[in-house]
């Protein structure tokens, strides 16, 4: 039987709920082993950033070719890229491995308000690596921000910016609907030849730290064990909003705290 592998390539977040710390666990709750890339390290907790000290690209493309020259990496998730030159290293890096799946969550600002991406690093991410992605999952904001456009407020506005985004070259969209209104979360599953809208029940919690980057782990765990984009969405969805609603289980720091990965065993 062969394990399934997926590969983040993101941050590290010093408190342990986003970054790689969340794909990781993300990944074993959902039974693919994982391995990671650090791109930068972060000095953060539940309130906010307050350090960032960016890997150097030739040591991101180090991490990358040791992975790939020995695990069989069925799916890559790429989170935060913090510069330039390790967006350059990751471009080259994977279309030298050429990975079955690639999942680019566009992180641009965290959950407190900082910002993770440098502005100038912007257009390197929107022509260099969403051309390689089977998916992209940027929220509203995000989404807003790589097309230099206001952030969508109905329906028909997120899937026309979906639709823009497919045209600079990425195969699928998932445009996540957490920073919307109402009581329901719908995410739009944004491809060539249709739109999907799934909906979930809005959990009132402020423990939220982390479910950017947990969500688009768990799209591509489902990817690594083989699922078709679809699936592997709509299983992401429903795993992220139960990890959401049992986030209040945990008392952990003073702001906005983790959600809860493991809540299916403990």
């Amino acid at each position: 039987m062969t394990t399934p592998v997926a590969l983040t390539i993101a941050g590290s977040d010093s408190s342990g709920g986003a970054g790689i710390q969340a794909d990781l666990k993300t990944f074993a709750a959902l039974g693919v082993y994982g391995a990671s890339a650090i791109t930068a390290l972060t000095a953060q907790n539940t309130k906010g950033v307050t350090g960032i000290h960016a890997v150097p690209a030739e040591f991101v493309t180090a991490q990358i070719d040791a992975v790939f020259s020995d695990l069989d990496v069925g799916a890559v998730k790429i989170g935060m890229v913090a510069q330039a030159g390790s967006i350059d290293a990751i471009a080259s890096a994977l279309a030298r491995w050429k990975p079955r799946h690639i999942v680019l969550d566009p992180v641009m600002v965290a959950t407190s308000g900082d910002r993770l991406l440098a502005a100038e690093a912007v257009e390197a991410l929107r022509t260099k690596l969403m051309r390689l992605a089977s998916v992209i999952t940027p929220n509203l904001p995000e989404a807003a921000a790589l097309l230099d456009e206001p952030i969508a407020r109905s329906e028909t506005e997120i899937e026309s910016q979906g639709r823009r985004l497919l045209e600079l070259g990425c195969r699928a969209v998932l445009i996540k609907g957490g920073h919307g209104e109402g009581r329901e979360s719908i995410d739009y599953l944004v491809s060539a030849d249709k739109t999907i809208a799934l909906a979930a029940s809005r959990v009132a919690t402020r423990n939220t730290h982390g479910t950017g980057c947990s969500l688009s782990s768990a799209v591509a765990a489902g990817l690594a064990k083989g699922e078709v984009l679809e699936t592997a969405v709509r299983n992401a969805k429903g795993w992220i909003s139960a990890a959401i609603e049992a986030a209040d289980r945990f008392s952990v720091g003073h702001g906005h705290g983790p959600i809860h990965h493991f809540h299916k065993f403990y």
